[in-house]
């Protein structure tokens, strides 16, 4: 579909919700606030689809709107700018920006794929470091930038075995996108979860809990992954050579030391990244809440004595716009829950359905939900308050369903614009990459198997770690 014939679908569509939404005798027991909400709501929803706006501006429209017609107040919307989530994402940004200066990014790499000796260890290797880069880097598209220049290097080793390139490209961003559920910080989309669940639902999921969650997910989802990627763009014969990646090669695409000694700031990042890390794990013991620990982290980093970047350029890498996006899309999801329009769309929501069956809708949809959507925190934005609404009234836990909507729109691997990841993966000058063919067969096999897995946590796994399926 081309972008006109899209943008006129949507806008039909969105009118024509409005327009029934406008005439009192529908949708008896709706009330006033819910009509303006459910119209607004429909409205940024169309516009993500169907147009080629600017998401952020789109959610800071509907958050204007609802406040204007006094859906929520003023002080909610602004309020969202100063919630703890924002804070954790800034604050995660400068420590990025600190670990991103010193070149650790590069010596994990080298240390780690410099062991491989099978194309299969050189796979899995890789998959490793990039899920231990969710706990630096807390965006995919920051992720993809700082594992692009190892590609780079990976790919040039490896010139005369054009089918494991392609291999390593389609990885890199496969991997990303999947591991980012393994820690609250690892995307928006996550941050916009838990404060849905805390609004909608009263339930508090904080770093910890989110990483014991989650972090076994990432780590079975990428090597699921992983395997899926090597079988289907690699044959046998490619698969049976052995590989040797030396530093030496790692170190050309990199302008930092990859080897020998570490240097005072390296050595200072190392530590002050473990300790934050350590203190937000230990959120249960000590209490402080993660924001906070963020807020020491960053200034510690960006201090003049023992930080290793100025304040001023680490802020230069924090994604404004994704926060004003996120805090806008909070004061939509508090209109959904406080109007009653979230409690009325769900209300036909059979209550015979299994929890089962229920979940498997729910991760069906938002496993499918990038097709629609391509912004993964316009997704969560749409999907987690229907989804925290619907699972109350289907006697679901809340937390485990929006949890497991959340891991499965995590998947957008079907299209090369899809996710920034994969845009940027797909067109690299000089280098051999996959093309839309490959990412459809990948998708093929891989949108199942991560939909399956998800499943197989939320009613087996999770329920172990703390979070049953039923309330």
């Amino acid at each position: 579909m081309t972008l006109k014939p899209r943008l006129a679908a949507a806008l039909c569509v969105a009118l024509s919700l409005c327009a029934l939404l406008a005439v009192p005798g529908n949708f008896p027991g709706l009330g006033g606030d819910a009509r303006l909400t459910l119209a607004v709501f429909a409205l940024a929803t169309c516009a993500w689809v169907g147009t080629p706006i600017d998401d952020t501006y789109i959610a800071l429209g509907a958050g204007l709107a609802l406040t204007v017609t006094g859906v929520i107040s003023s002080d909610t919307l602004f309020g969202t700018l100063g919630d703890s989530t924002v804070w954790l994402l800034i604050c995660a940004f400068v420590l990025a920006a600190a670990v991103s200066r010193t070149g650790l990014a590069g010596r994990a790499a080298a240390f780690l794929v410099g062991g491989a000796r099978t194309v299969r260890q050189l796979t899995h290797l890789t998959t490793a470091a990039l899920v231990v880069t969710a706990f630096a880097v807390p965006a995919t598209s920051g992720r993809a930038a700082l594992a692009l220049p190892v590609f780079l290097a990976l790919a040039k080793a490896l010139a005369d075995r054009k089918r494991l390139v392609v291999m390593l490209a389609l990885l890199f961003p496969t991997v990303i996108l999947l591991s980012a559920v393994a820690t609250l910080i690892g995307a928006g989309a996550h941050l916009i979860t838990v404060s849905v669940l805390w609004e909608a639902a009263g339930e508090r999921v904080g770093f910890t809990e989110w990483l014991l969650l989650g972090l076994p997910l990432a780590v079975a989802s990428s090597h699921l992954a992983a395997e899926a990627v090597l079988l289907t763009t690699t044959r046998r014969a490619d698969r049976e050579g052995g590989v040797h990646i030396t530093a030496e090669e790692i170190q050309r695409h990199s302008d930092r030391p990859v080897t020998g000694p570490w240097t005072q700031a390296e050595k200072r990042c190392a530590l002050l990244l473990a300790t934050v890390v350590a203190l937000w794990c230990g959120e249960p013991l000590h209490q402080v809440p993660p924001a906070v620990v963020a807020l020491i982290g960053a200034v510690v980093a960006a201090s003049p004595a023992l930080g290793t970047v100025r304040l001023k350029d680490a802020l230069k890498t924090v994604p404004w716009s994704l926060l004003l996006f996120m805090a806008a899309t909070m004061a939509m999801g508090v209109a959904l829950a406080e109007s009653g329009a979230a409690k009325w769309l769900v209300g036909g929501v059979p209550t015979g359905v299994t929890p089962v069956m229920f979940l498997a809708v729910v991760i069906g949809v938002s496993t499918a939900a990038h097709l629609v959507l391509q912004s993964r925190s316009a997704r969560s934005s749409v999907l987690v308050p229907l989804v925290v609404a619907a699972a109350v009234g289907a006697g679901v836990n809340p937390v485990a369903a929006a949890l497991a909507s959340t891991a499965a729109a995590g998947f957008c691997h079907t299209l090369p614009a899809s996710a920034k990841p994969v845009t940027l993966f797909a067109d690299i000058p000089g280098t051999p990459t996959y093309t839309p063919r490959d990412l459809l067969r990948l998708s093929a096999v891989l949108a199942p198997l991560t939909a399956a897995l998800v499943l197989l946590f939320a009613v087996a796994v999770w329920p172990l770690l703390g979070v049953p399926v039923t309330r």
